[in-house]
């Protein structure tokens, strides 16, 4: 089974810049795409940037322009540069590896990390 390892986030102030990484360990073939998906308290879980293994990606309306997405295939990982921070990115922010296949084993499934919180204060 894969499992999902995020780091960073944090406190920062308006304006500033954090990094969320997330690496996928265990016997992982391939990984279809990775992304970052962030939910507030009574929201729902929305999209915030996506990388497919090909570097396709796909940006949520608020990550645009600001927040950048990228991908190491070889290590499975996936970071999320997020510049220019406002106080309305204050979220749980969730790692998200899409299409996930396993030597020895045909079968695809996605899998969630543990979430890591990110706020913007003054």
């Amino acid at each position: 089974q894969a499992q999902l390892v995020e780091s960073g986030g944090g406190l920062v102030q308006p304006g500033g810049s954090l990094r969320l990484s997330c690496a996928v360990t265990g016997r992982v073939y391939s990984i279809d795409a990775m992304g970052w998906f962030r939910q507030a308290e009574g929201d729902e879980r929305e999209l915030v940037a996506l990388i497919s293994s090909r570097d396709m990606t796909t940006y949520g309306d608020a990550a645009k322009g600001r927040f950048t997405i990228f991908r190491d295939n070889a290590k499975n990982n996936v970071s999320l540069q997020m510049n220019s921070l406002k106080f309305e990115d204050t979220n749980v922010y969730y790692c998200k590896a899409v299409g996930i296949t396993l030597f020895g084993d045909y079968n695809k499934y996605d899998a969630w990390g543990q979430g890591k919180q990110v706020t913007v204060s003054s």
